[in-house]
């Protein structure tokens, strides 16, 4: 079961625009104390007034605990948490975060090839950064409707020829379909689905493993391998639960009056990861890798479902 961090009051010491729709708010704790130390590819989930919780990359500095700092993308025809986070949350003023979480953690690897299409850039850039100072070879293929919408272009452009960028307008389009990835080179990609799922496509014909991707959208999955209801023991609780076609094993647990953290609902945020102690799981989330799905230690409740009658959860 996933171990919830901490809370934090923090408030906005510095807004600033990135790109068109795209701000960065740098955020420092209200009582003034250090923040938790996090990774690359470590995110926050932003808790917001209108009870919204929405996550976002760090894309700062790992070795500055005293400040924390996101992009948001506003989405008018999404969900409502980036519309609230630009229309309310100004410079001094206040929110609660939870973090960090990483399930998008920097792999080691001789040399790296980054990939991102628009937003995606945020959980790359501290990864880009931390590849650079350990002299690690790098390059980043950068993909976005236009150079005016690429966000943070003029921190990359001072890497030079390593920066690629992709701009549709300038029928620059990034060849997914001819990558050709160096012996023990890895992969790690952030953007929108279509661009991943030409990704995980191209990736059928590599090395196992070489493929890392964080997905900011569900990915699409057919239907479930079972539509039978089934039975899920919560080992922790001495607590066993029927789950209907109808109903997720997330749902069906909460009704039973057990508690497991949750965020997103969607399977793209990792929170409500919980480890699976026995049977098979139709994994239908959009974190884990083909090889952590084939490895059936853990699934995300909140989505994933069992492709057997019986599934023993810690819980």
């Amino acid at each position: 079961m996933t171990t919830a961090p901490p809370e934090i009051d923090v408030t906005v010491r510095r807004r600033e625009s990135a790109a068109p729709d795209v701000d960065v708010f740098e955020l420092v704790p209200v009582d003034g104390a250090s923040l938790p130390g996090w990774e690359p590819g470590a995110h926050v989930d932003v808790l917001t007034d209108a009870g919204l919780e929405r996550q976002y990359s760090l894309c700062g500095d790992p070795a500055d605990a005293g400040a924390w700092r996101i992009a948001v993308l506003r989405e008018d025809e999404g969900r409502g948490g980036s519309r609230w986070i630009h229309e309310n949350l100004l410079e001094g003023g206040r929110v609660r975060v939870r973090g960090p979480w990483n399930h998008f953690a920097m792999v080691e690897a001789p040399r790296y090839r980054f990939i991102a299409g628009g937003i995606g850039i945020t959980p790359l850039l501290p990864m880009i950064r931390a590849a650079e100072a350990a002299g690690a070879a790098w390059t980043l293929d950068y993909a976005g409707r236009s150079r005016a919408c690429i966000g943070f272009l003029a921190e990359l452009e001072t890497y030079g020829a390593r920066v690629r960028v992709h701009a549709s307008d300038e029928g620059a389009r990034l060849d997914i379909a001819g990558l050709v990835p160096a012996e023990g080179e890895a992969v790690i990609a952030c953007g929108p689905r279509r661009m991943l799922d030409a990704l995980d496509e191209a990736a059928s014909s590599w090395a196992p493993g070489t493929l890392h991707v964080e997905r900011f959208e569900a990915r699409e999955v057919g239907e479930p391998v079972r539509h039978e209801t089934f039975e899920v023991e919560l080992m922790l609780s001495g607590t066993t639960v029927e789950v209907t076609p109808e109903q997720s094993v997330l749902d069906a647990v909460e009704q039973a009056g057990v508690f497991v953290l949750s965020s997103c609902r969607e399977g793209t945020c990792g929170t409500c990861e919980t480890v699976v102690v026995e049977g098979e799981v139709d994994h239908r989330d959009s974190i884990l890798s083909p090889e952590e799905r084939d490895a059936n230690e853990r699934m995300m409740v909140c989505v994933s479902r069992a492709a057997c009658p019986r599934l023993v959860l810690e819980l």
